[in-house]
């Protein structure tokens, strides 16, 4: 075991940490050099992380969220994921590879060994190591630049549909291509570097969301899609019917070439959660993975300022086919869904809502009850300041969960962009979390 102190002090490794890092290796063929002496370092990683995916606990913490998520009562989980807020955890100070890959690598092992070992939350360790594939961006027919500053920081856009009439035929259904050999060189190293400790998978995650809002920002911009909705609405129904249209064919695309993967595991779903369940897939699954085999998600959090109304007529239709084809689905991020609950309830296999910090608890906890899993999120800024008030974060959670009395709670610490240089700030929120949640 590793305690505490040995992690963070140095300087940050600018690794991307969000759930997109997930989606694709990133990696070029030039980038899948390692050296022998990184070799025997991952290995050495991997073995502690196989450990600890064996403890009992783990298997504990996967049958915990298979109760939770078959909507069982069981206490509140409790999942900290502090996504940037790791390249303070994890530094320049615990990272010994140089290569790309390798520190790649090196930190998603790392990671598991600090959730098994100091995180304390309620995520299992796994004995598997999933490579995703590597493809290019979506693209919808038009070049969206983007401008960034610092590589974990803020950007903006240039957005390309500047004017309907002259901009809008150049956009179509998205298109991506698969780099195969750089995601078969992929597994195979990993395969050989691994073998006999670690379980290698090449899993296709795709997509964080399906939604439809947020491409449409990308080629529209946020304060015209606002706008649109009363200066051109049928011009934006336009877009949304060609991003929705987007998204069913490289659905299709990816279910007619096998390339889904079931995420009824250790598989990070929705905006927060793990989809441990053994109702997925369904009984005449065949092995070829489909939309219906899996967990779906989509959310709309750049429609924040929209009225329900609004919601309901412009938005809520081009999602809903989409969530129609998957067995199980999640819904909603940032955005506060107390208001549109009575439109979004009627997603398809809905089990599990997202309640934001701006959302008002006691309509969601009310609205919920223990037919869906609620999924509280505390907000992140309570950590990104060098001196928590631990008092009030434990206030927060106190009364969280007693507004939420016969729910099916989870309370996931998430989107965190700094942890103000303290790791234990995510070690502390977890232990306050879990005496408020009855588990220690």
């Amino acid at each position: 075991m590793i305690a505490l102190e040995h992690y963070g002090g140095g300087a940050t490794p600018a690794l991307e940490q969000t759930v997109s890092e997930s989606i694709q290796t990133g990696f070029v063929e030039a980038d899948l050099e390692m050296q022998p002496a990184e070799k025997v370092l991952l290995r050495q990683l991997a073995e502690r992380v196989a450990a600890l995916a064996a403890l009992p606990v783990m298997h504990e913490k996967r049958e915990l969220w298979r109760r939770h998520n078959r909507l069982e009562p069981t206490r509140p989980i409790i999942f900290c994921d502090p996504e940037n807020g790791w390249n303070e955890i994890i530094t320049e100070r615990q990272l010994q590879c140089k290569t790309k890959i390798a520190r790649r690598w090196e930190m998603n092992l790392r990671k598991e060994i600090f959730w098994g070992e100091v995180m304390g939350d309620d995520r299992p360790v796994e004995a598997i190591f999933n490579v995703p594939y590597t493809c290019t961006a979506d693209d919808w027919g038009a070049e969206i630049r983007y401008h960034k500053p610092e590589q974990l920081g803020s950007y903006v856009w240039e957005s390309p549909i500047s004017d309907y009439a002259t901009d809008l035929k150049r956009i179509h259904p998205l298109t991506f291509e698969i780099d195969w050999n750089v995601s078969r060189s992929c597994v195979d190293l990993a395969s050989e570097l691994f073998s006999g400790i670690l379980t290698v998978r090449q899993k296709g995650t795709w997509w964080w969301s399906l939604g439809v809002t947020y491409p449409a920002v990308l080629l529209r911009g946020m304060a015209n899609m606002y706008t649109d909705f009363r200066d051109y609405p049928e011009e934006i129904r336009q877009l949304f019917s060609i991003i929705l249209e987007g998204h069913m064919k490289k659905l299709d695309y990816l279910e007619a070439n096998n390339l889904l993967s079931l995420n009824n595991d250790g598989t990070y779903v929705g905006s927060g959660g793990y989809g441990y369940t053994g109702e997925l897939p369904p009984s005449d699954f065949n092995g070829k993975v489909r939309c219906q085999d899996m967990w779906g998600f989509t959310e709309s959090q750049e429609s924040v300022g929209v009225s329900p109304k609004m919601y309901e007529e412009f938005i809520f239709p081009y999602e809903k086919p989409i969530m129609e084809r998957f067995g199980l689905t999640c819904y909603g991020c940032c955005e506060p869904l107390h208001s549109r609950w009575n439109v979004v309830k009627h997603h398809h296999n809905l089990r599990r809502v997202s309640c934001s910090a701006w959302a008002n608890l006691a309509k969601m906890a009310a609205n919920l009850e223990d037919r869906f899993i609620l999924s509280l999120k505390p907000n992140p800024a309570v950590l990104a300041v060098p001196n928590p008030d631990w008092e009030a974060i434990r206030t927060y959670l106190r009364n969280g969960i007693d507004n939420c009395r016969g729910c099916r709670l989870e309370i996931i610490m998430k989107d965190n962009h700094t942890l103000a240089n303290h790791p234990e700030h995510a070690v502390e929120w977890v232990r306050i979390a879990q005496e408020e949640a009855g588990a220690r």
